[in-house]
């Protein structure tokens, strides 16, 4: 759907909802295309600190002792 500039001010509000329905809406200047009404997404949930907590039921003794490959690049 395209609308006029004045269009768009009078009825922001439907458009928002045809562009929540899917719709893509075009607002023009002189009947030039000027600007794409796009829906934002939704940002992803914050990860809440400790969430693995209690999942992790085993780490080697030496889980940060170098590894034998880089032993050449450790002198």
């Amino acid at each position: 759907m395209q609308v006029n500039i004045h269009e768009a001010k009078t009825q922001l509000s439907h458009l928002i909802q045809c562009v929540l329905n899917g719709e893509e809406v075009i607002i023009a200047r002189n009947n030039q295309p000027v600007v794409r009404l796009q829906a934002l997404t939704k940002p992803p949930a914050k990860r809440k600190l400790g969430s693995l907590r209690g999942l992790v039921k085993h780490i080697a003794a030496d889980f940060d002792a170098p590894l034998d490959d880089f032993q050449e690049y450790m002198v």
